[in-house]
């Protein structure tokens, strides 16, 4: 093997062990190997439940010089999930941004460990056609804009998973999917993702054995549950009681919510790189935390903020989907939640039954509800009266326009 003129002296890949990652390591040996590079793999565990020792053995195995194992789980809840989940964000409505968050965690532990072994270049498996590549690549040039940027599927001949496969046969690696299940998935604490095979048929219903973390609807208890989580300053601190971290809460929260089949959708979202995906997301801890926290910002939030927080949540969630993590609008974004979150402290009670988590009761020392204003008693702490004048004011507008229209009309 001769090396190439523009071989970089190492190289460190953001490696999972699935098919990508695993098929991307012999190829970068074959391609920029032969002058010494060396090939050197990180992976951060984020509570996706692989053997993180079978992973460094494999990462080995198909030709890497060392595999890093950086343990990340306390790191991505506390720092990734959590603030997005403060921030209410939801891109286009229905997508909690697992995948998306993870990225900017990913990425930075990349550019970390590439500098510690003076790597002067870094790699990643995502994909031409995927949101991923964007997402790896904006965090390294935030961080490390001196990193090269190797991205083999912008480069091989490889064109398909099923090309992957058979690159991976033919040189003895060992790939976690095969013809029967060819699903991309992506998984950590907060969510499992689903895409391909079947799946990038929208007309499609998802196979029934699809799910990892969610109980189908036909196997959840017939019973509800409710379930108690306590905050603090926006951040969940607590489920029925027990106080946790926030990597132990969130891995309670989703077998709370996963065995009552909460959190699953099935959606076709925009990808920023210009085409629409199907895939399936599972989402059972983020899902009923989403629920709770947003009614505990109903209680506790005055009506401009709470409406502002909302248009802000749309931008943050654009945000984090384009990976523009480490920017300074995000920045500037976080700074403005978290001044809404001061007072986001109390109790919330989750219903849990049938894939629904709904909330049904809430209570915070810092509550703006008035029950002498809002009742319909009469206990004197309202005047109905004082409603004439604030009508008459707010409709002012309507009455001049309707007084001019009425005279136009007249005249002619």
């Amino acid at each position: 093997m001769t090396a190439r003129p523009d071989a970089p002296r190492a190289i460190v890949l953001a490696y999972s062990g699935g098919l990508d990652t695993s098929v991307a390591v012999p190829w970068l040996r074959e391609h920029y190997g032969g002058g010494g590079t060396r090939i050197i793999c990180m992976c951060a565990d984020l509570g996706q439940g692989d053997d993180m020792d079978q992973v460094r053995r494999n990462a080995v195995a198909s030709g890497a010089d060392a595999c890093h194992i950086v343990d990340a789980r306390e790191e991505f809840v506390r720092d990734f999930a959590f603030p997005v989940l403060r921030a209410g964000a939801v891109y286009e409505g229905r997508y909690l941004l697992g995948t998306s968050f993870a990225r900017p965690c990913i990425g930075a532990h990349l550019v970390r460990v590439a500098q510690a072994e003076g790597a002067d270049a870094v790699a990643h498996g995502a994909t031409g056609k995927g949101n991923d590549q964007v997402r790896f690549e904006l965090t390294v040039k935030a961080l490390d804009p001196s990193l090269r940027v190797i991205a083999p599927w912008r480069e091989w001949h490889i064109r398909s998973r099923e090309d992957a496969m058979a690159f991976a046969q033919e040189r003895g690696i060992q790939i976690p999917v095969s013809p029967q299940q060819p699903y991309s998935r992506d998984a950590n604490l907060w969510h499992v993702s689903h895409e391909g095979g079947v799946l990038e048929d929208p007309a499609q219903a998802p196979p029934p054995d699809l799910l990892l973390r969610t109980a189908r609807l036909e196997e959840t208890p017939a019973e509800a549950e409710i379930i108690e989580l306590q905050w603090e300053q926006g951040v969940p601190v607590a489920v029925n009681g027990r106080r946790c971290s926030p990597a132990a809460l969130l891995a309670e929260c989703n077998r709370l919510g996963g065995r009552h089949g909460v959190g699953v959708v099935s959606l076709v979202e925009n990808r920023l790189v210009g085409m629409k995906s199907r895939g399936v997301y599972e989402t059972p801890g983020g899902t009923l935390l989403y629920e709770a926290h947003a009614a505990l910002e109903e209680l506790v939030l005055d009506r401009q903020t709470l409406h502002h927080k909302q248009q802000v949540a749309l931008r943050y969630a654009d945000l984090v989907y384009e990976g523009f993590w480490f920017t300074p609008l995000k920045e500037a974004l976080d700074a403005f939640v978290t001044s809404t979150q001061r007072n986001v402290t109390g109790t919330v009670r989750v219903r849990l039954h049938r894939g629904r988590a709904e909330a049904v009761g809430a209570e915070s020392p810092y509550s703006l509800y008035d029950v002498g204003l809002a009742t319909f008693g009469d206990d004197g702490a309202y005047r109905h009266d004082d409603a004439r004048g604030f009508i008459t004011l707010l409709g002012l507008p309507l009455t001049v326009q309707a007084r001019l229209r009425q005279r136009l009309e007249g005249r002619g």
